[in-house]
């Protein structure tokens, strides 16, 4: 047998803890993975893994053995990825996560546009809100927003892409039903679509940041189904700005407490500086290099303001 996919198998289902895993990280059979594994054991002459229905542990020679497969597969990747990054183009499957209601046409015409530079490239996404573990799952990159670098995995490495900003939204429907909101306290008086778990909202005013109750009707499990629910008319929910000029959202949602909005920013994570990959590389520089060129949304805001300024003065004669 192969001894380098050995090593691999044997690697990978330490890493995962799981035949099953690896297999399906390698795109093997379980049975294939758990042959490598025994080969290896026959071969040495020692036993790697102490293994029973339930569990996986590493006897003391398999943690040895371990270690030196594990520094001698990264070597050999790190002479691969820089002799590639030297004498071809960026290519292979890059699998990137990013939220939910990132899903449009702006975030499509950028792949588009990373592919006609990189053909050889294949995009794989999967969009998502919750909080995928790089490593275990075996993705390259993550799309995610945080107040700041500092809430993020401090074993990830953030760039910071572009600022995030969400506004509270209502639907016209919604307004003309229920009343405008005139001030952050009108929040616990109004129903309320929440992403996840979340039972107040964070905001940020003149006197610096407070928490306001909220009245949870409808709890979403993505940022997607929070928005297409307010545009439903069912609550109110901050979701993110540039939803205001979607298509399917445009005229139907209206900013409202548009002086409290939550300013977060974009990152791309990653998992390591070393072994940078060229297809990851290229992504990054792409993605940063396309965002810096984006022309600034004030007067779109703007708009949204003076029109929810305007609704409240139409309500208040």
């Amino acid at each position: 047998m192969d001894t380098l996919t050995s090593l691999r198998a044997f690697r990978t289902v330490v890493e995962l803890g799981s035949f099953v895993a690896a297999a399906k990280r390698l795109e093997l059979s379980t049975a294939m993975v758990s042959k490598h594994v025994t080969r290896t054991e026959q071969r040495l002459g020692v036993r790697l893994l102490n293994r029973n229905s339930r569990a996986l542990s590493l006897t003391e020679e398999g943690r040895v053995y371990f270690e030196r497969c594990r520094t001698i597969l990264d070597d050999l990747e790190a002479t691969e990825l820089e002799l590639g990054a030297l004498g071809s183009a960026p290519r292979g499957t890059l699998r990137l996560t990013a939220p939910t209601w990132s899903a449009g046409q702006r975030l499509a015409a950028l792949f588009a546009e990373y592919r006609r530079r990189y053909p050889e490239v294949v995009l794989d996404v999967s969009f998502e809100d919750r909080v995928v573990d790089l490593v275990q799952e075996g993705y390259d990159l993550a799309l995610r927003v945080a107040r700041n670098a500092d809430s993020l995995s401090p074993l990830l490495i953030a760039r910071p892409v572009c600022p995030a900003t969400f506004y509270i939204a209502a639907s016209r429907e919604y307004i003309n039903r229920n009343g405008a909101l005139k001030s952050p306290e009108d929040l616990k008086h109004h129903d309320f679509v929440a992403a996840g778990s979340l039972n107040s909202l964070a905001l940020v005013g003149p006197r610096g940041p407070f928490d306001v109750p909220v009245r949870v009707v409808l709890r979403c499990r993505s940022m997607a189904g929070v928005a297409n629910a307010v545009a439903a008319g069912i609550g109110v929910a901050p979701v993110p700005a540039f939803l205001f000029d979607d298509p399917i959202f445009k005229g139907v949602l209206t900013p409202v407490l548009t002086e409290h909005a939550l300013e977060r920013t974009l990152y791309l994570v990653y998992a390591s500086r070393k072994y940078v990959s060229p297809k990851m590389r290229t992504f990054v520089d792409f993605i940063l290099e396309s965002v810096s060129r984006f022309p600034e949304r004030k007067r779109e805001i703007t708009e949204h303001r003076a029109a929810y300024a305007s609704s409240l003065r139409s309500e208040l004669r």
